[in-house]
């Protein structure tokens, strides 16, 4: 059986490249997939797959007319916070698999939110229309029961994705501490000095490695540079586009400090102290699952974090309490939830075929 995988694939998103891995790693064997991707040849080079075009209108429908199964891979693809487009990109590509007569499945998606009636009614229907789905939020199981959609709800399954050794990382010196953030508009310039000041003296009262890891360089790069130039002691920017090694860049680490949403996961999945910045409610979601602590850039309804400090010093306190007296996600929990993401295998074996 062929089956399309349709994602934020080949985009550079560390993120979103950790899905596809895991989505690749779940597959049953009898399922040859066909990657929708923004940059092919990378991703078929990658993952040795069979890559097209994913904005090319007629190489996706030939792959389409090829193909038995569609799947969205996961992450929030049906949602207009970052852009109305999304949900009529996607949704399109559904219905018009639908249309063709193939085995639709919606995998770990982190529906919303959706503000718009057309991007709700996209989402709707084309979701009415699928064999199986399974999301990573009780906020999306919500939505769905709202819509009479039955669904299964499992965590992120980049929880279970395996990690690779990264060559060089344990002759960083230790104690290190990883920080992944984004370039995002509530991420102001003025945030940025204030953080960078507060790495800096959390750096000199710890005696830490900093390691930046930008997990999208088109859109993390420049801040980390910003963050790096403010830095005294030893850091390092780690760019590490193969998933399964960018998971393990947190092995070696003592304590994350992220905005996005798959470091804080990859982290607390290796046994890492997580403290969370939230730009968008799928972190805060995360937060209040894992109780981690952490602010909340963006005022977000009933978020768990605590408001963005007003001085560098009280984030400095903030992460050294942290440092000295929190705890990592135990072995219970992190085994816990890595057996609970392999339920979007399951998900795809009965929908699919062994």
């Amino acid at each position: 059986m062929r089956a399309v995988l349709c994602g934020y694939y080949g985009m550079g998103n560390g993120g979103d490249e950790a899905l596809l891995a895991s989505l690749l790693q779940m597959l049953p064997s009898h399922i040859t997939p066909i990657v929708l991707s923004g940059d092919p040849i990378a991703t078929a080079q990658q993952y040795g797959v069979e890559a097209v075009p994913r904005k090319q209108a007629f190489a996706v429908v030939r792959s389409l007319q090829s193909a038995q199964a569609f799947i969205w891979g996961g992450g929030s693809l049906m949602q207009d916070s970052t852009s109305w487009q999304n949900p009529l990109y996607y949704g399109g590509l559904m219905g018009l698999a639908q249309a063709l007569g193939l085995k639709t499945i919606a995998w770990a998606q982190g529906i919303g939110p959706l503000r718009r009636p057309l991007t709700r009614f996209v989402a709707r229907r084309t979701l009415q229309g699928t064999a199986a789905i399974s999301v990573r939020d009780s906020h999306s199981v919500e939505l769905l029961a709202n819509w009479q959609l039955p669904c299964w709800q499992a965590p992120d399954p980049v929880w279970a994705l395996d990690s690779k050794p990264v060559p060089g990382l344990w002759e960083l010196p230790a104690p290190r501490i990883a920080v992944a953030v984004r370039g995002h508009a509530s991420f102001t310039p003025q945030r940025i000095d204030q953080f960078a000041r507060a790495i800096a003296a959390f750096q000199t009262a710890t005696g830490t490695c900093v390691l930046l890891v930008p997990f999208q360089p088109q859109a993390d790069l420049a801040v980390a540079q910003t963050i790096q130039t403010y830095l005294k002691g030893p850091n390092q920017i780690l760019i590490e586009a193969d998933p399964r090694r960018l998971k393990g860049i947190f092995r070696g680490v003592e304590m994350t400090i992220a905005m996005r949403l798959h470091a804080l996961i990859m982290s607390a999945a290796e046994g890492c102290r997580c403290f969370a910045l939230s730009y968008d409610p799928k972190v805060t979601y995360l937060m209040a699952d894992l109780d981690l602590p952490g602010w909340d850039l963006t005022s977000l309804p009933q978020a768990p974090a605590q408001p963005w400090p007003d001085s560098p010093e009280a984030m400095t306190r903030a992460w050294l309490d942290y440092f000295v007296n929190g705890d990592p996600p135990s072995p219970d929990q992190i085994r816990s939830r890595i057996d609970r993401a392999l339920l979007h295998r399951e998900l795809l074996r009965e929908a699919l075929g062994n």
